[in-house]
């Protein structure tokens, strides 16, 4: 299965991004897992009128291309002010002006966050609009307490309970 992963941030020491790579090398290792960092498609601030002077960006266009050669998708979502963070807010804008973002994908929504909500405020109203973009959720999963829950050393779950609940999320996608 060809599946595209990544996290719905642009910060560099993103837990999500930390999530993201743990579940790519360690727990899907026996797939093509791609994982893209959000950094690599940053636009201008959507609005109308950039819309008008710039039409539709390569890169939005590149970032729909990869939904469209995966066979599903990963996103882990950073919360930020209890939405999304704004790097990834901004790419999505972009991109919903081209095409139904998801484009039918099979979906697995994760969250993490240092507190002990985990990203679910975010995580929910993911999942909520998803059906709105074509967007298949399988699964979701919050993970609270990041730091506890993450050996930054190994670069895995620490928690027997969590990876046992993730693989379990993971499996909704990839028994697809």
């Amino acid at each position: 299965m060809k599946i595209l992963a990544f996290a719905a941030s642009s910060s560099k020491d993103s837990i999500n991004k930390q999530l993201i790579m743990h579940i790519a090398q360690d727990m899907l290792s026996e797939h093509d897992v791609q994982v893209l960092d959000l950094n690599d498609y940053e636009l201008p601030l959507f609005s109308v009128d950039r819309e008008k002077e710039l039409g539709k960006p390569a890169l939005a266009k590149a970032f729909l291309a990869k939904i469209a050669q995966s066979d599903g998708v990963i996103i882990s979502f950073a919360e930020h002010n209890h939405s999304y963070s704004v790097a990834y807010k901004n790419l999505f804008d972009w991109c919903s002006r081209i095409q139904k973002v998801f484009q039918h994908k099979p979906m697995i929504f994760l969250a993490t966050s240092p507190g002990g909500r985990g990203g679910a405020n975010v995580l929910a109203e993911a999942v909520r609009t998803a059906p709105f973009f074509d967007g298949d959720v399988r699964a979701s999963l919050s993970i609270a307490s990041f730091q506890q829950n993450f050996d930054s050393q190994s670069g895995q779950l620490s928690n027997a309970q969590i990876r046992q609940d993730l693989e379990a999320t993971l499996k909704e996608l990839v028994s697809c």
